[in-house]
């Protein structure tokens, strides 16, 4: 059986298909593979532990509860495993792996577009921070909030999401969520009071948390480990590719006769667009929901209505879901030295995106005078970094297709640092680059737009592998992992633009430049030592596979 998703969670004690197997008659289980009586048990108990606990019948007396109009309880089915619908096996073309190529890459285009709309908002509205300030009477750095709490409503989102996307499938967690950003989108753009603004915009982030929680749990739905990194290489393209191209669009919308607000109609509007396309075109990629449907169908035939796929038997435990989606994260972040450590080093990462935010206005439009669309056009230099590295990260993935062809499809989370161990000094001189000749307009302004090149490799080098690093490591618990990720990085990114603006007026460019380019010198060797260490780090673990 193809296995239906990799990001939720399962005890690593209970994950061994020989303990747990799906069917107490046979190994066999009507000649399925081991590798495909794994998956099932797998899937199921990350179900469950996901997203709460299946029906205990025995407890049924125990509460009082009857028939009804006299009638005795049945008799218990004569195996319940009997009536539970599965797939056919591996190429069974109902599930998502095997769905046509235009089918996926249809899907991949919406859910991704969904993020670059998520991710734009969070930044298009910074370049009309200072005329939303002068409308409201308040200072600058009160109208930053608008930035600061979007990121931080992205830092809130995941513990929503994530579950929601396991109980009621991927399809309308996703709609839900960039449909409820549109809305508290517009609510910012028409607000009358910097508190109904900045109040706005963090609902508005943690609605859109949803594409950044969800869309690399539906490009896992459809893709299998051999072409899964390219898809999330594109998803994490969009994750910085919206931030990077918002500034100029909002540059110029902002200095023209649309006004600040129109920062805010636009994203909405893509919002609103991204969720029409949801309603009438995604299809539902959560395999356990397929089943649904295909056991529904089979009751309405056969007329059989003890025909059920295992999600129908999932009832909602509050404290299961609090438990497994919230602090389990927080658990991690705390006890697991690989995801804390692999979490800082992408914080400031991204951290570091929203603190362009504020320091490339300051650079280009104080110190070159250049008026704030024009300035916001030197952010072009970042992206074209990052379509390089994106290029550099797909050129090395035959090599790891081979590999991962070699070991039995059995991922090394290892092999996945490669690009980051290249990145990570591009992305230090990058930012030495860009303080010592942004300082002075005397030094010509291809200089610092040059070295945004630089960054913008450096950050895409470095963040899609210790991503995908951080999923191999801890299979079984990606869900939390990725939570935990998001949770932290959002967090961190969000304080970002408070002090960025202020840090490179009183240090000076050169020298806020320098601050930084040290602290990411510090960080070179993390994924090095993590290539050479990480083998060892993951055998101590307790929750690693």
């Amino acid at each position: 059986m193809s296995s239906v998703n990799d990001d939720f969670e399962v005890d690593p004690a209970l994950s061994s298909p020989s303990s747990h197997p799906p069917s107490p008659m046979n190994d066999s289980y009507y000649g399925l593979d081991a590798m495909e009586l794994a998956q099932i048990s797998t899937n199921r108990l990350q179900q469950k532990l996901t997203v709460g606990s299946s029906h205990d019948h025995s407890k049924i007396r125990e509460k009082g509860l009857s028939m009804g109009a006299g009638k005795p309880f049945p008799s218990p089915l004569p195996d319940p495993e009997d009536y539970v619908v599965e797939f056919e096996g591996i190429h069974d073309p109902m599930h998502p792996y095997n769905w046509e190529f235009t089918v996926k890459l249809r899907i991949s285009f919406m859910v991704c577009f969904a993020t670059f709309s998520a991710s734009f908002t969070s930044a298009v509205f910074s370049p009309g921070i200072a005329s939303a300030s002068k409308t409201f009477g308040v200072g600058s750095e009160v109208g930053t909030l608008g930035t600061t709490l979007y990121v931080l409503g992205f830092a809130s989102g995941p513990s929503i999401w994530a579950p929601a996307s396991e109980l009621m499938g991927r399809r309308w967690p996703l709609t839900i969520g960039i449909l409820g950003g549109g809305v508290f989108t517009i609510a910012s753009a028409v607000a009358k009071d910097v508190q109904t603004l900045i109040i706005c915009r963090f609902f508005a982030g943690l609605f859109g948390a949803s594409q950044l929680s969800v869309v690399p749990a539906v490009l896992a739905d459809i893709y299998n480990n051999t072409h899964r990194g390219v898809a999330i290489a594109i998803y994490s393209l969009t994750v910085f590719v919206g931030p990077f191209s918002a500034p100029s669009v909002g540059g110029f919308i902002a200095s023209s006769i649309l006004g600040w607000r129109w920062t805010l109609y636009i994203p909405a509007f893509m919002s609103f667009a991204s969720g029409g396309l949801f309603v009438f075109f995604l299809k539902e990629t959560y395999a356990p929901f397929l089943l649904i449907e295909k056991a529904a169908a089979i009751r309405r035939q056969s007329h059989n209505w003890g025909i059920h796929a295992k999600q129908d038997e999932v009832e909602v435990d509050v404290h299961e879901l609090i438990r497994n989606n919230f602090t389990r994260p927080l658990r991690m972040l705390v006890t697991e030295p690989i995801v804390l450590l692999i979490s800082l080093y992408m914080s400031f990462i991204y951290g570091l995106v929203y603190a362009l935010l504020e320091a490339y206005p300051y650079v280009f439009e104080n110190i070159h005078g250049m008026s704030a669309g024009v300035g916001g056009l030197t952010f072009i230099s970042l992206i074209i970094g990052q379509l390089l590295a994106c290029a550099f990260i797909l050129s090395q993935h035959s090599t790891y297709a081979k590999k991962l062809a070699a070991n039995n499809n059995v991922p090394v989370p290892e092999w996945r640092l490669a690009p980051a161990v290249v990145g990570a000094p591009a992305f230090t001189a990058g930012l030495f680059c860009f303080g010592w000749t942004g300082f002075s307009s005397t030094i010509h302004w291809i200089a610092p737009t040059a070295a945004g090149m630089l960054i913008g490799f450096g950050v895409l080098c470095i963040f899609l592998p210790c991503f995908n690093y951080l999923v191999d490591s801890y299979l079984p618990l990606a869900a939390s992992t990725i939570a935990a990720n998001i949770m932290l990085r959002s967090a961190v990114a969000a304080g970002f633009p408070l002090f960025s603006k202020q840090m490179f007026q009183n240090l000076g460019v050169q020298w806020a430049g320098t601050l930084l380019g040290c602290l990411a010198a510090v960080m070179i060797p993390i994924p090095l030592t993590f290539r050479i260490y990480g083998p060892w780090l993951r055998g101590k673990s307790k929750l690693g596979p």
